[in-house]
């Protein structure tokens, strides 16, 4: 089944973001091989595709996992979680409607 993971960053988190950056990367890369990766991307501050200084609000993964569990573990061992990046994050059931 498919789980959304959403992250709500902190206050003044781009160093953060930046130091925990290749580690997200790296764990997004493993899933994409393993064919369980939907989709992944952060929220920017700003109506651009480069926010620049304004950088992101949060983040979304959407991703096949075997139940809501692992989902919630997956996402609890995630650097942008483990050094702060997130003031607040979530673990829901997602079910695809389109295309």
């Amino acid at each position: 089944m498919l789980y959304a993971l959403i992250g709500n960053d902190m206050a003044n988190s781009p160093e953060r973001r930046t130091a925990a950056h290749a580690g997200h990367l790296a764990r997004l890369a493993a899933m994409t091989n393993e064919g369980r990766l939907v989709l992944a991307g952060p929220f920017p501050a700003l109506d651009a595709e480069n926010p620049g200084e304004g950088g992101f609000t949060g983040s979304l993964v959407v991703a096949e996992f075997s139940d809501l569990a692992a989902a919630q573990q997956w996402a609890a061992a995630d650097p942008y979680v483990l050094e702060g990046v997130y003031a607040s994050w979530e673990v829901r059931p997602f079910q695809p409607v389109s295309p």
